[in-house]
């Protein structure tokens, strides 16, 4: 499939925000609902395109006619023990139509390149640990686990 990589402009967003669901479509934790998932990544979507940082471009992925097909939001983040900057991939997202298509690994090409154009020794992502696909597609892509986050909720009605 032929596709292009661009950076995302504020035209962009209704696409991106279409897609926030899609980021909620496997087990979830039971302390956390699809709601929350997907307001929390829309209001994340939406700040990313208000703010505009070079250190936090989103990349869209498009098909030869222009069509949106996934989109890879990045950040810059500073590592825990080495107190070092490096590139991280706080969202992926691709069309449910676009899936298996080589759309994810060229986003997270994209990432990669982004990431080594400005020197960073590393890139990170976090992936919910039901969602045993992106798992399978990063681990296939070089990516491996570091740390596991464990979470207890103390109140069954307020979600951490």
């Amino acid at each position: 499939m032929t596709m292009r990589l661009r950076l995302a402009g504020p035209a962009d967003l209704p696409f991106l925000l279409s897609l926030a669901p899609r980021l909620a479509e496997f087990g979830l934790p039971p302390w956390r609902t699809a709601a929350h998932i997907v307001e929390a990544e829309r209001r994340t979507l939406i700040g990313a395109l208000e703010t505009a940082a070079p250190d936090g471009p989103v990349l869209l992925a498009e098909d030869a006619d222009g069509a949106p097909l996934g989109f890879a939001y990045l950040q810059t983040q500073t590592d825990y023990f080495t107190g070092r900057a490096h590139a991280h991939v706080a969202v992926l997202a691709v069309r449910a139509e676009a899936e298996g298509r080589g759309v994810g690994r060229a986003l997270l090409d994209g990432a990669e390149e982004w990431a080594r154009r400005r020197g960073d020794p590393v890139i990170t992502l976090n992936v919910f640990a039901e969602n045993t696909r992106a798992r399978a597609v990063y681990e296939r892509l070089g990516y491996g686990p570091e740390t596991l986050r464990y979470v207890k909720p103390l109140d069954r009605d307020a979600p951490p």
